[in-house]
């Protein structure tokens, strides 16, 4: 593992968003002169009937919280920080999130199926606020090269796409799984589905507050797959969890979904902590043994 720099070489994020009431009256209901709040209502109703769910599509979506870890390069995490806070303009966010990608030299980005939500909104609200990022569309350079490539891992190392070989599996439960296999709180009070409702009533900060636990959880599943790709070893990803852990409790009287979060926290167990060593060879043999007697 590298020695640890000042250096930003991942940046992890979650956005939480909230529905565009004006553009969905404009665009679906033009003919019934419905105010944004009527729009949104009417839209949530048509999808529950459509699918039984009433999460309105990204593409009518405006960012009001994007929460960033910047990640060393030796995977330690140097802070947490949520954009625009405490004012949370969409286009402010987004114009500081595509600054900070470029002012820390293209770091990867790092998220939990943010390939097909949190990028792509990320990338809308560029275009609806007029905002230039010439060098994440560098789309006529080589296939491989390019930043949006799907299998361009250096550029977006998105941990469903890993843990789902690029989409060939379906990884039902989601980041709220992925955390609770390591012992992680994983979803706290605050569901993505509340998110709409909690801005309606004037609660942005709270939703801030709720992405940075996703964050956390994202944060600490970057490192076990990290440990499963062999880039860490289970003493160094304790390490770094030991290390955030401080981190969290020197900042909860600051950050209440902290205090929340350690309220929660649970140890990982390695279930081969007590086993009593047996040589390699030995473990292969048996195992060779079964599988022909079987």
């Amino acid at each position: 593992m590298s020695v640890a720099t000042n250096e930003v070489k991942y940046l992890l994020f979650d956005v939480e968003s909230v529905a565009d009431g004006e553009a969905i009256a404009k665009t679906r209901y033009s003919h019934r002169n419905y105010s944004a709040k009527q729009a949104i209502d009417a839209f949530r109703q048509d999808l529950i009937f459509e699918s039984g769910r009433d999460f309105i599509p990204y593409t009518y979506h405006t960012p009001i919280a994007v929460v960033a870890a910047k990640i060393r390069e030796d995977f330690s995490l140097m802070e947490i920080v949520s954009l625009d806070e405490p004012h949370f303009r969409p286009a402010v966010i987004t114009r500081y999130f595509w600054m900070g990608w470029e002012r820390y030299a293209r770091p990867t980005l790092v998220t939990f199926n943010g390939r097909s939500f949190d990028v792509p909104l990320m990338e809308l609200s560029a275009f609806r606020y007029g905002i230039s990022v010439p060098s994440w569309f560098n789309i006529h350079d080589k296939s491989f090269e390019q930043y949006r490539n799907r299998y361009n891992v250096h550029s977006h190392f998105d941990l469903h796409e890993i843990l789902t070989n690029f989409g060939s599996s379906w990884f039902r439960g989601g980041l709220n799984l992925a955390a609770s296999l390591l012992n992680k709180p994983g979803k706290l009070d605050v569901q993505g589905s509340m998110v709409q409702d909690l801005y309606a009533a004037g609660k942005t900060a709270e939703i801030s507050e709720y992405c940075r636990c996703d964050v956390l959880d994202t944060y600490f599943v970057f490192l076990r797959v990290q440990v499963m790709m062999g880039r860490l070893t289970l003493e160094q990803e304790r390490n770094l969890t030991d290390a955030t852990k401080q981190m969290l409790e020197n900042q909860a009287d600051v950050h209440p979904a902290y205090r929340s979060y350690l309220d929660q926290w649970g140890d990982w167990a390695d279930p081969f902590a007590n086993l009593t060593s047996v040589p390699a060879k030995s473990v292969a043999k048996e195992a060779g043994a079964k599988v022909l007697s079987g």
